[in-house]
C-alpha cells in the first residue's frame, strides 16, 4: 500500500506541482504585468492596445494552465493511443481559446473602426454579430481539421436541411435581409432621428437581427420590424444635415410701427441667437413680414438649430423673451377679433 502510494505520487506529484505553478505564474502575470500594460496603454493615443489587452485578459492565467498541462503531460508519458488524444486535447482547448480571444479582439477592433467611419459603415449587433460567427466558424473548422473530421457530408446535410429551415423561418431570413438593406443603403443608420409614415418618430438604437429598436424623446422604446422599416416612408432628420429651419410665428396690431417691431424682435432674436447652444451659430436669425392677419400683422422669426428638439427651446425661450420686451415697447400682441352684425327679421 505504502509502495503504490509513493509510486502515484512520483508519478503525479511533479506534473501536478507543474500545473500548478503554471496556474500561479498566469495570475501573477495577469495581476502585474498585464495590469500595467493596461495602465501604459490607457495613456497612449491609439484606442487598439486597450482592446487587444481587454481581449486577451480572461484567457491569460487558462493559456499559462494549458503550457504547464502540456509539460505535465509529457512527463507522464502516456501510452499510445491515450497520448494521441491527450495531445489533440490540449490542441482543441487552445485553439477554441484563441479563436475566443480572437473573436473579442476582432469585434472590438471593428467596433473601433466603425466608430471612426461618421456613420459610414455602422456597428450594430448585426454586423458585429456576422463578424464573431465567422471567426468562431474558422476555429471550428480548424479544430475539425485537426480531428481530422471531414466536413463534407457536414456540408451535404447543412444543404439539405438549410432549404426546409429557410422555408420555416422564411419571416426571419426576410428581416436579417431587410435590415442589412437598411444599414448598407444607408437608409438609417444608429442615432439618426426619424419619422415614420405610421407616425411614430424617435432615434434609431439599435438594428438587430428581426427589429429596429427606436427611443421616443418621452423614452419609450418601439420596436420595429426590419422589413416594415425598410419599406416605411421615412423622414430622416440626421441622414444630411441635422441642422433645420425652426419658424416662429407672431402678430402685432395694425396701430404697431411695423419698423420698431421688427427691430424689437430681431434684438430679441439675436440675444436668443448667441445665448443659447441649441441655436446653430453659422445662421443669422430673420424677421419677415407674412401677411395681413384678419386681427393682427402676421410675423414670422427664423432660427436654424442644431439638430431636432433643440427647436423647443428656442421657440420657449423667444416667445417668452419677445412678449416681454413688446411688454416694455409698448408694442401690442392683438387678440383675434371679429365683427358679427345680427339682423332680426320681424314677422308679419
Amino acid at each position: 500500500m505504502v509502495n503504490w502510494l509513493q509510486l502515484n505520487i512520483m508519478k503525479w506529484g511533479l506534473p501536478g506541482c507543474i500545473v500548478a505553478a503554471g496556474i500561479l505564474l498566469g495570475w501573477v502575470f495577469k495581476r502585474f504585468i498585464h495590469a500595467r500594460l493596461v495602465n501604459a496603454a490607457e495613456k497612449s493615443k491609439w484606442e487598439g492596445d486597450d482592446v487587444f489587452l481587454k481581449a486577451l485578459e480572461s484567457q491569460i492565467v487558462f493559456w499559462f494552465f494549458l503550457a504547464a498541462l502540456s509539460i505535465a503531460v509529457r512527463d507522464i508519458k502516456f501510452a499510445d493511443p491515450i497520448g494521441t488524444y491527450v495531445s489533440k486535447l490540449l490542441v482543441v482547448l487552445l485553439i477554441a481559446s484563441i479563436t475566443h480571444a480572437a473573436s473579442k479582439l476582432i469585434v472590438g477592433l471593428f467596433n473601433l473602426w466603425s466608430q471612426k467611419q461618421d456613420k459610414g459603415f455602422p456597428s450594430t449587433v448585426i454586423f458585429t454579430n456576422i463578424v464573431r460567427i465567422t471567426v468562431y466558424l474558422i476555429g471550428i473548422l480548424i479544430i475539425l481539421d485537426i480531428l481530422e473530421i471531414s466536413i463534407a457530408p457536414m456540408l451535404t446535410a447543412l444543404g439539405v436541411g438549410g432549404l426546409a429551415v429557410s422555408l420555416a423561418l422564411k419571416d426571419t431570413l426576410s428581416d436579417v435581409f431587410a435590415g442589412l438593406h437598411i444599414l448598407l443603403s444607408k437608409k438609417v443608420q444608429p442615432g439618426d432621428f426619424i419619422h415614420i409614415d405610421s407616425g411614430d418618430m424617435g432615434y434609431v438604437t439599435n438594428i438587430s437581427w428581426r427589429n429596429a429598436t427606436l427611443l421616443e424623446r418621452s423614452n419609450n422604446i418601439i420596436h420595429i420590424p426590419n422589413t416594415k422599416l425598410s419599406s416605411a416612408i421615412i423622414k430622416n432628420y440626421d441622414s444630411n444635415d441635422p441642422s433645420f429651419s425652426v419658424k416662429i410665428p407672431f402678430g402685432v396690431a395694425y396701430g404697431t410701427d411695423l419698423d420698431m417691431a421688427e427691430k424689437v424682435a430681431l434684438e430679441v432674436a439675436d440675444k436668443i441667437q448667441n445665448s443659447f447652444e441649441e441655436t446653430n451659430k453659422n445662421y443669422t436669425p430673420a424677421v419677415r413680414i407674412q401677411s395681413l392677419g384678419e386681427s393682427s400683422i402676421d410675423m414670422m422669426a427664423y432660427f436654424r438649430c442644431n439638430k431636432y428638439g433643440d427647436h423647443h427651446t428656442i421657440i420657449h425661450q423667444f416667445i417668452k423673451k419677445l412678449h416681454q420686451r413688446f411688454d416694455e415697447e409698448h408694442i401690442e400682441i392683438p387678440f383675434p377679433m371679429r365683427t358679427v352684425i345680427q339682423r332680426n327679421e320681424h314677422t308679419k
